[in-house]
């Protein structure tokens, strides 16, 4: 396949990010209880819609086989300060002919309302537009997850449609509200 435009090394490595409160570096084994816990929290279940249960070999295998990957890229959020576990962040779902990806983040029980989600959004689109050369990122947000979507909207992304009663969640159907942030709408070259 021809490259064009996407930087594959960056997403095979990914450097750490600092933002002014979080660190987030490359997602390996070393938090994979962390990330257990995280995926087995009733409320992340429900924001991120996961009806599959995990176990912490199967996290760790699949936290082993994230290095080096073309084809998405995973970090860990970190307080900076204290090396608190607040959540993880991800590019999946890449499609270097597009220069596209998909969007994804969970946060910690603790870790909402702080400002960490923000801040990690903002560095992982920088990121992706910046160095690894994206010029469309998408992502889904659930129709019962306002405060995400308040989040992705001051972060660039931008509502393009509604997947009508596309999850069902304790016996109910909700919508699920695409968005995707452009890089010429943040003023880089697309």
């Amino acid at each position: 396949m021809i490259n064009v435009g996407v930087n594959i090394n960056a997403l095979r490595v990914q450097p750490d990010l600092r933002g002014d409160s979080i660190l987030l570096t490359q997602l390996d084994g070393t938090y994979a209880a962390q990330c257990l816990a995280r995926l087995n929290d009733p409320e992340t279940r429900r924001l991120t819609g996961t009806h599959d249960e995990f176990d912490l070999e199967q996290v760790r295998a699949w936290h082993r086989g994230l290095a080096g990957r073309d084809d998405r890229a995973d970090w860990v959020i970190l307080h900076a300060e204290t090396g608190e576990f607040l959540g993880d962040v991800s590019f999946n779902v890449v499609d270097v002919a597009n220069r596209s990806a998909q969007f994804r983040i969970a946060l910690a029980a603790a870790a909402p309302g702080r400002g960490y989600g923000t801040s990690a959004t903002r560095l992982v689109l920088d990121y992706g537009f910046d160095v690894v050369g994206l010029h469309r990122v998408g992502l889904e947000v659930f129709d019962y997850n306002p405060r995400a979507r308040r989040v992705y909207e001051k972060c660039g992304f931008v509502a393009e449609g509604v997947k009508r009663q596309a999850l069902r969640w304790d016996g109910e159907w909700h919508d699920v509200v695409v968005m995707a942030a452009l890089a010429t709408e943040r003023g880089r070259p697309g």
